[in-house]
């Protein structure tokens, strides 16, 4: 009898058991996924799986295949400091007034704001910087970030993390890559650029640069799978900012705000899937708190890229203020088909002086000098006008490059009147501070040209050597020169 009672004893605590375990793999939630933010300095979709020619990207271009590729992405801003402090918080720039790059000013974010990588740190994520790459973050805030690692591979045992990681080596000076050089004559250049050898070269050196930033982040990815990742960790790939070149970078054309984004999570992104979303580097942010369960003290201005809404997004918007000490303002709204620019300070020409600009740009050396020999079309010469014109509105339908502005074109008031009124709510939402009169007179002078012909000619020779070095020369741009030559002396003006 005791031996029967046994049995049936062990019998119902196996039944049991089974039960519990069975409910428990029903009701348990998936472990919460690894994330994996990888940057590209300065770069837009110059990228094989993004059409361009001559350039080979078979790392980048896998993490397309095997996920998806957004052809509509933008960041909120067309340089490193102003996108980062943005997608650092979850917020537009301007709403947190960290919309000036290189500010002395920095400030506390307001409104309880925190930084997202200190969130998820909070949440029990292993918050990673770098990951053998570069660690840059250049925040215009004063808050703690929140990073806890230089690596996932630091993290506890069954903890996820949150890393992130900028392939800084797109940012100029560009290498050349020996192993697999580019022919300048089997690159496209946009039409806004003159069709010359130099200009060419220049081009085709920055594919170059790209291909080896390729092979580090094919490194890297490998890394992943290596460490039993792969199928848990979201990888996202972006541009902090357009493409490193005149009408790109500092500006609010598709050249420099449009930027790649590839993101691939096996099991919930379908491989080979190209999106059409309206959709900008904010929404990476809240979809990352959303998957890591987080909730932010102050709502973040992003939307999900994994819920239906963002379908129906009408607009993103972009700005650009202090680039440097060279002072102007800007501000975009784009849709699917339009994209309606107000230039804050029209008076001021989109070639004003930034030191920057002219020391690393050699393509802009080509453009000043013939612009002031008047042999740039018309297209051409609009970048290198004295002044600019209040507002600017493109059909990026027929015009994909931006270079007819239709403002006054009367079958497309509706839509400017639109896209104005759009603009001016989400500026009263930002709390935009826009131009005030210390800043309209502060900075670097305005005046233009800012060097004679000659002088623009000499930097011009000048840049030849570097720009047509052979693969494996060791030849820096010629900085200290250009400084120095055919330039007034400024002095730099507190903004």
């Amino acid at each position: 009898m005791y031996k029967k009672n046994g049995i049936f004893t062990i019998l119902i605590l196996v039944l049991i058991l089974t039960h519990n375990t069975q409910t428990e793999a029903r009701t348990s939630k998936p472990p919460r996924p690894n994330i994996l933010w990888i940057m590209l300095e300065d770069w837009g979709t110059d990228l094989s799986c993004y059409g361009t020619r001559a350039v080979h990207t078979p790392h980048i271009d896998r993490l397309a295949f095997e996920g998806v590729r957004y052809t509509r992405a933008f960041t909120t801003a067309p340089v490193c400091s102003t996108s980062r402090s943005a997608m650092l918080t979850g917020h537009y720039q301007n709403y947190t007034h960290t919309n000036q790059h290189r500010t002395n000013q920095k400030r506390s974010l307001p409104y309880g704001i925190e930084p997202i990588p200190l969130l998820l740190s909070r949440a029990g994520y292993c918050t990673a910087l770098g990951c053998g790459l570069s660690k840059k973050t250049d925040q215009n805030f004063t808050n703690k970030l929140g990073f806890t690692a230089n690596n996932w591979f630091q993290r506890k045992p069954g903890q996820p993390f949150f890393a992130q990681a900028t392939e800084a080596t797109t940012h100029r000076t560009w290498k050349r890559d020996e192993e697999n050089p580019i022919d300048e004559n089997d690159v496209e250049l946009p039409p806004y650029y003159p069709d010359t050898p130099l200009i060419r070269r220049d081009w085709a050196n920055g594919l170059e640069q790209l291909q080896l930033a390729d092979k580090t982040i094919g490194k890297m990815l490998q890394k992943l799978d290596e460490d039993g990742l792969r199928d848990n960790t979201l990888v996202i790939l972006i541009g902090d900012n357009g493409r490193c070149m005149p009408r790109g970078k500092q500006f609010l054309y598709d050249g420099g705000i449009s930027i790649p984004l590839l993101m691939r999570w096996p099991g919930h992104i379908k491989p080979g899937t190209v999106c059409d979303d309206l959709v900008n580097t904010l929404d990476i942010c809240k979809t990352i708190v959303d998957l890591a369960e987080v909730h932010p003290p102050h709502r973040l201005h992003g939307m999900n890229l994994f819920e239906t809404a963002i379908r129906k997004r009408p607009y993103i918007f972009a700005t650009r203020d202090k680039m440097d000490d060279t002072h102007d303002a800007m501000r975009a709204v784009r849709s699917k088909r339009y994209k309606y620019i107000r230039n804050l300070m029209p008076e001021r020409a989109y070639c004003q002086y930034n030191e920057y600009k002219e020391k690393r740009y050699p393509t802009l050396a080509v453009l000043n000098v013939m612009h002031q020999e008047g042999t740039l079309s018309p297209e051409q010469s609009h970048f290198m006008a004295a002044t600019k014109p209040a507002e600017e509105l493109y059909d990026l339908e027929t015009d994909p490059w931006e270079t007819k502005n239709l403002i006054n074109k009367p079958s497309l008031q509706k839509t400017a009147d639109a896209m104005r009124q759009a603009l001016q709510t989400w500026q009263e939402d930002m709390h935009d501070e826009g131009v005030t009169d210390a800043f309209r007179e502060g900075g670097w002078p305005a005046d233009y040209p800012t060097r004679s012909l000659e002088a623009w000619k000499e930097i011009e020779e000048k840049f030849r050597p570097y720009v047509f070095r052979k693969p494996g020369d060791k030849i820096r741009p010629p900085d200290d020169f250009i400084s120095q030559t055919g330039l007034p002396n400024r002095k730099q003006e507190s903004p």
